[in-house]
């Protein structure tokens, strides 16, 4: 299996590389059980972090990150843009998304208490990786929708041209990566 080695803060992960398109792959970055990984990179991104009032993000792989990121702030809570309403959820602020990693069509949304706890406060979304936007597009139009203020905009790694962005902020590039007829894959360049 082909893999790319990163370095995000002081730790080194391999990275199985996953075709997604014909042509395409990416590097698998998936921080949901990865303790040391999170503790080691929420410092570094809450110290950019600058006059924020709470932390959003995306359901699920945002989560670990968002949380230590909070804790890091001396935040109390923290805010999660849901996968798909649910029951409870009263009038939810709903938006429609086509991510690069589920390649289907699906939905963020935020509860009314979620909403009303964004409301005039200056937001910080964070997630774990930023590639081609759409998902962060998604929760910036949710947050406005709410009333919320984006006050920052950042991530583990920006991935692909993401990492050209100057109104993101991220601890590591990632790569995207191309496949040839033959299978052989190199880093897009």
């Amino acid at each position: 299996m082909n893999t790319y080695k990163l370095k995000v803060g002081n730790l080194e992960r391999e990275l199985p590389i996953m075709k997604i398109k014909d042509d395409l792959a990416i590097a698998s970055f998936v921080i949901l059980g990865d303790t040391e990984l999170i503790e080691n990179v929420a410092p570094l991104i809450a110290e950019k972090l600058k006059d924020v009032d709470v932390i959003v993000t995306a359901e699920a792989k945002g989560i670990p990150i968002a949380y230590e990121v909070s804790k890091q702030l001396n935040m109390k809570s923290y805010v999660v843009a849901r996968k798909s309403i649910k029951p409870y959820m009263k009038d939810p602020i709903v938006e429609e998304v086509f991510s690069i990693t589920t390649q289907k069509k699906q939905v963020l949304c935020l509860d009314k208490s979620d909403g009303e706890a964004i409301k005039g406060k200056k937001v910080a979304i964070v997630d774990d990786v930023i590639s081609t936007g759409e998902s962060l597009k998604t929760i910036e139009d949710l947050v406005k929708k709410a009333g919320g203020i984006i006050a920052a905009k950042a991530a583990i790694l920006a991935e692909g041209d993401a990492a050209n962005r100057d109104d993101i902020i991220y601890i590591e590039k990632l790569p995207l990566f191309t496949i040839d007829d033959n299978e052989s894959i190199s880093i897009l360049e």
